[in-house]
């Protein structure tokens, strides 16, 4: 018995709370990313956002969650039931699921694997699959286009945020998100990769169709693309999964360029500040960014979006690839590979 414990129980039980003390602060921030984003947008618009439910309006998300929870869940008569219901549950999976490979500190990340980068672009790849699903299961002429241009915008953004990648790794010379927070010791990556990092942040934007790149908020104004027929909670993870991504994609970000957990000088009193919360505090610089934009910009065309992704973010970021590959070979910055 104390065998089948300490093999098997144990081992389970420790990682479930590991999960645990991920997703829960995680589906926290999110509920709440909603509350600070009509905060923002409200200040910036000379209005007060959220403030009638609970003290300044801190009870906004859980009233919305109720009311969203409450409400009857319509299927559509034609609709694949199966699908339907499956498409926003991928969604929403998909942006938890993510954050295994996320370091939060050093040494405290639930699986450190030699990977991380491929493992990322892997599950925010399957993230289409989501939108294909919800737009073709409705059996909506409305929700199947809508889901052929969502689709082909995150594919498109998809390719420009691979190079930026590859920028970065050459920097490093490992797939391992650690090793890149710890490669930034000396200097952050958004500072020698100024132009990669502005590209990754604006096709961060794209790729979770937000500002000024929410396509499918605004087709005519008058349907909402892929999930023009979902209702109720099967909405509401829709909803979720899109301010996950935003935390996902800001973390992301905060890693490959902000140096993660690393303060942001080390000398005292920043360096006595615990690596989680640096981490945090940028996630939450770049998540205002996010809000900021949401607030200034207007929409683009579709023909705009698509032009920007692929005749100026492709050919600058591939361009950008072979000089910083350049660079490091003429002055013998190589780094040598990281294999374990």
């Amino acid at each position: 018995m104390n065998a089948i414990l300490d093999t098997y129980v144990i081992p389970t039980a420790i990682i479930l709370a590991q999960i645990l003390a991920i997703v829960v602060p995680l589906l926290v921030a999110v509920a709440y990313l909603t509350y600070f984003e009509r905060k923002v947008i409200g200040f910036m618009q000379l209005r007060k956002g959220p403030n009638v439910v609970g003290p300044f309006g801190l009870l906004q998300p859980l009233a919305d969650g109720v009311k969203l929870f409450a409400k009857e869940t319509i299927l559509p008569a034609g609709a694949n039931k199966i699908m339907f219901a499956m498409a926003p549950m991928l969604t929403f999976i998909l942006a938890m699921i993510a954050w295994a490979v996320i370091p939060f500190d050093e040494g405290m990340v639930l699986a450190d694997i030699n990977v991380g980068v491929l493992y990322l672009f892997a599950i925010s790849s399957l993230g289409v699959y989501g939108v294909i699903m919800a737009g073709w299961a409705s059996n909506s002429k409305y929700a199947f286009l809508g889901a052929l241009r969502s689709a082909a915008q995150m594919v498109s953004y998809e390719v420009s945020i691979g190079f930026v990648m590859i920028t970065v790794l050459l920097c490093v010379g490992s797939l391992n998100l650690s090793a890149i927070v710890e490669a930034q010791k000396t200097v952050w990556f958004a500072i020698p990769l100024l132009p990669m990092f502005v590209i990754f942040f604006v096709s961060a934007l794209a790729e979770t169709n937000r500002a000024p790149f929410d396509l499918p908020e605004g087709e005519s104004e008058l349907v909402a693309g892929y999930f023009v027929e979902y209702s109720s909670m099967t909405f509401a993870l829709f909803f979720l999964g899109e301010y996950a991504n935003m935390i996902l994609m800001s973390g992301i970000t905060t890693i490959l360029f902000l140096g993660g957990w690393l303060p942001i000088f080390d000398v005292a009193p920043f360096n006595w500040v615990p690596g989680p919360i640096w981490f945090a505090l940028k996630i939450c610089f770049v998540l205002f960014f996010f809000l900021w934009v949401r607030a200034t910009f207007p929409r683009y065309r579709y023909d705009q979006l698509m032009r920007l992704g692929w005749k100026v973010f492709l050919p600058f970021s591939l361009i950008w690839v072979v000089i910083t590959a350049g660079v490091l070979v003429a002055f013998g910055w190589v780094p040598d590979p990281v294999l374990s």
